[in-house]
């Protein structure tokens, strides 16, 4: 990949992948469960959310303690068991990292996310290339990363269930996102229809 940038895959084992999906399940079903973001302009996006430690908000595009943009709840904490894969897959990737925030995405058979940058964390973490770390479980997702410029050509990755991909140092602004999910490409011993997908990031 472009430097910075390390796809791990298989990292998650279908175990771990398990555990995830349950958890998962239960942040997305609670009380500060699952919702559609409708971002700034009106567009709802098209995956349905869930933000722990701290909240991206759609209509400003920076983080809060509460979901100011939809019900005012306050934001769950990134469990630790978590936060330590997260620090894993890093370290794997060659960096270190302390996450604080984990954005979860579900996305159906429909489900998709433009190209787009990972900038609303501060300006230290930016400036220091402090990486991304992206989980997939689930339906397999075409994923494209291409340049700091949103017109740069992008590169196409099919990222499975169990994949984990890093982008930091000076891929940390890359653009990237998500054209199509693979309907029924899940592994049959997940019970789970669709993708789950967990950014870690630094704040």
């Amino acid at each position: 990949m472009a430097p910075g940038a390390v796809w791990l895959q298989g990292f998650l084992g279908v175990d771990e992948q398990r555990a995830f999906v349950a958890e998962c399940q239960g942040f997305l079903n609670g009380q500060a469960g699952g919702y559609v973001p409708v971002v700034r302009g009106g567009g709802r996006m098209h995956v349905r959310m869930v933000c722990l430690g701290r909240h991206w908000n759609a209509r400003t595009y920076q983080y809060g303690a509460t979901r100011a943009d939809f019900d005012n709840l306050p934001v769950p904490a990134v469990p630790e068991h978590w936060r330590a894969a997260a620090v894993r897959a890093a370290a794997d990737a060659g960096f270190a990292f302390t996450p604080d925030i984990c954005i979860v995405n579900e996305y159906d058979a429909d489900g998709r996310m433009g190209l787009h940058q990972d900038k609303g964390e501060s300006a230290r973490s930016l400036e220091e290339g402090v990486p991304v770390v992206s989980f997939s479980i689930g339906d397999t997702a075409r994923f494209l990363f291409a340049g700091p410029g949103r017109r740069d050509r992008a590169d196409v990755l099919m990222l499975r269930s169990g994949d984990v991909f890093v982008f930091g140092g000076p891929a940390r602004l890359r653009h990237h996102g998500v054209s199509r999910i693979l309907s029924g490409t899940a592994p049959g011993n997940l019970g789970l229809t669709g993708r789950l997908n967990l950014t870690f990031r630094q704040y």
